[in-house]
Order: C-alpha cells, then structure tokens, then sequence
C-alpha cells in the first residue's frame, strides 16, 4: 500500500513538471514569435481605425488598441500595468497629439526602442497643406464666450486642458493629414511593408475623398448658419461645412454648468434668434432638454467617433433629435486586433466613415428643416454673418 502512494506522488510529480515544461516552451515560442511581428499600438479608439485601414491585415504586423474602445476622450485615462506591459511590447505607438494623450507619450518614452507616430503633429505645428486658418470660425463677443470661458476654465481646475482643440478627426482635412502620417510614419519604421502601408492609405483616403465630396454639398444649406457647440469636437464640423459657432460650452463628465451659464445661454439664443444646437448626448442631453424646454432651439445630437459601435440594430440617427446612436459592431474589443486579412466592411475600419455619414445625415435633417421655415431664417443668418465681420 505504501508503494501504492509513493507511486502515485512520483506520477503527479512528473505530471506537473512536464505541464510546466509544456507551458515555459509554448510561452518561449510564442514570445519568439512576437519578436518577428511588428506590434502597432494606438492610444484610443480614432487613431486605431485610423492605423487599421494603413497597417490591417499586412502579414507579420498587428495593431492593437491601448485603451478600451468605450473609453472616449482620453481626459482621465490612467495606465494600467497591463497597458504598460503592451506599451513595454510595441514596436510603434500611434498617438493622436494636440495634448491629448500628455502622460502617455511620457510613459511611452521610458522604452527607448519605442517609435512614436505623432498623428496630428503637421497639423498642430500649423505646418498643413490647407490654407485656411485651424481654428474654426467662431463669433467675437463678449457674451457669447460666456460659456467657453466658463468650460476651459473648469478643464484647467479638473486637468483637462489642451493647449489646442485635439479633435482634429473630426475635420475631413485634417483627418486627411493624420492618415498621410500614419502611413509615413510606419513606411519609416517598417520600410519592409512600405508599399503596403501607401497602397492600403490610397484606398482608404479615396474613400474619404468620396465622403469629402458628398460633405461639400451641404455646405448650400449650413453656409454662413449660426450655431451653439455643446462639444468642442463639433467646432472642426462647422468649420467643414462653414457654419458660424456663436459659443461653445464645452460638456464632460464632470462638468457642473452654473445657474448663470444657463441664463447666459438663455439671451445669447433670444438676441442671436439661434435655432440649431450641436450637442454629444452622452453629456448634452441634460442641457438639451433644458434649452428646449424653455426656448424654440432644437438640439441635434451628433458623434465625436471617439468609442466603439455597439449596436447592429440601431438606425442611423434613429433617436431624438437626430441622434447619432452607435450601429455597427465594433470588430474588435480591448486590444482590438487585426488578424488575418484586413477587417471586413462593416467594421471597425469603416466606423469613421459610417459616424461622420451619420452625422452628415442628422446635418442634413437640422438644416434642411430650417431652411424649409421660410424666408426669416434666412435674414437672420445673412445678418449673423455681418455682425461677425
């Protein structure tokens, strides 16, 4: 009997260190593996569509995302050591610039061999190919910067602060710019797949050219209309389709909007007769039920493209208002990666495209419905126009 035992402890043993043995060589293997591939990081959900449709599906590369795709602006985002272990592994890290992601690219530095893809730094510097000026076209008045100031003031107490408005995806140029980088960039890292990378971004900024000319035709019916922004994100849209942005109070999570703010909002949409109001829901729709509930302004809700799409039922700007519900799946979780062969359409790859048709559609509706009230509206942004000038 005692044999018996002894037999089956040795059994166990060996059991157990050829178990172990088993996993050390698969983990060797599979971290030698790696070494072979190149790894693109992304800081947050735009910047990994964006290196999806440059380096998705090239064999020997993979692009994952740092951040979880429902994250959003990465305002609060604090590493994790799981972050920092897929930071210590990647080759590249794309990240989107303007100051949005300050303590990342700080992290990211602590890895020497680490190359860094500044997405948005030509278009930051002010070194771009468009003569137009970055900044959008806002309205130079004391009153209606009640609220904007009243916003930067609370994201410089909170730590939120850019030194410039980083949502620079949300401009069709500028967007432009950040793929042209992207793809410069990783042709300079991985010259290897060089044509691959200038093949997959003509295609894709092919089909941004597509929508950029389809945006241009609503420019007849937003020309030269006033607006209030509820995201600063949304400034870079009324610059695109030549809105004038009449003040901006800029909502987040933690945003308190005082009492005052809202009185203030209140005369400037009464004295500028401002009908149409921009807004994200995830932060706006308290406000926005506000303002229309006490004035004749409607509210339009539109998408930043800063998280993942969730729901595949949901109807291109089904809700209220207009509202840009997510609608596509999101082809990928956290660490979103592409694996064989480029992302199907549907997916990740074309969320960009699919948010800002949304948007372009919800544009469409606001504006086509004023235009339709009759001549008076008309009047009334001819003259915000020249009160501006």
């Amino acid at each position: 009997m005692k044999n018996k035992y002894v037999f089956v402890t040795l059994l166990l043993t060996v059991t157990a260190l050829l178990g172990l043995g088993f996993t050390w060589g698969y983990g060797r293997l599979e971290a030698e593996e790696r070494k072979e591939e190149l790894l693109v990081v992304t800081s947050f959900y735009p910047m990994y569509v964006a290196a999806l449709n440059v380096a998705g599906g090239c064999e020997g590369v993979t692009v994952e995302n740092l951040s979880e795709p429902q994250t959003g602006c990465l305002h609060d985002f604090q590493l994790t050591p799981e972050d920092m272990r897929l930071l210590s592994e990647a080759d590249v890290f794309v990240i989107n610039g303007g100051g949005m992601e300050s303590f990342l690219t700080e992290a990211a530095r602590e890895y020497p061999g680490l190359a860094i893809i500044d997405a948005g730094a030509a278009v930051f510097s002010g070194d771009h190919a468009a003569e137009e000026e970055t900044a959008p076209a806002v309205a130079e008045d004391a009153a209606s910067a009640v609220a904007e100031d009243a916003a930067h003031a609370a994201e410089e107490e909170s730590g939120h602060a850019h030194s410039e408005n980083a949502h620079a995806w949300m401009s069709i140029g500028h967007y432009r710019e950040q793929i042209a980088a992207i793809r410069d960039g990783l042709m300079e890292t991985d010259p290897a797949h060089a044509a691959y990378y200038e093949a997959q971004a003509e295609a894709y900024l092919s089909k941004i050219n597509d929508f950029a000319a389809e945006a241009e035709s609503l420019k007849a019916m937003t020309q030269g209309q006033p607006v209030l922004l509820f995201h600063e994100a949304f400034a870079y849209l009324a610059e695109d389709y030549g809105l004038i942005v009449e003040g901006i109070l800029n909502l987040d999570e933690e945003r308190q909007v005082s009492a005052g703010e809202v009185a203030d909002l209140m005369e400037l949409i009464e004295r500028e007769k401002i009908q149409i109001i921009l807004a994200e829901a995830l932060y706006g729709r308290d406000m926005g039920d506000t303002i229309e509930a006490e004035t004749d302004c409607k509210v339009y809700y539109l998408d930043t493209l800063t998280r993942a799409e969730s729901d595949t039922s949901a109807p291109a700007g089904g809700a209220k208002k207009g509202e840009a519900e997510d609608g596509a799946p999101a082809g990928g979780a956290k660490k979103g990666e592409a694996e064989d062969g480029a992302p199907a359409d549907g997916g990740a790859a074309d969320s960009w495209l699919r948010g800002m048709e949304r948007n372009l559609e919800i544009l469409r509706e606001a504006f086509g419905a004023k235009s339709a009230q009759g001549p008076e509206d008309i009047e009334v942004a001819v003259t915000g126009v020249e009160r501006r000038d």
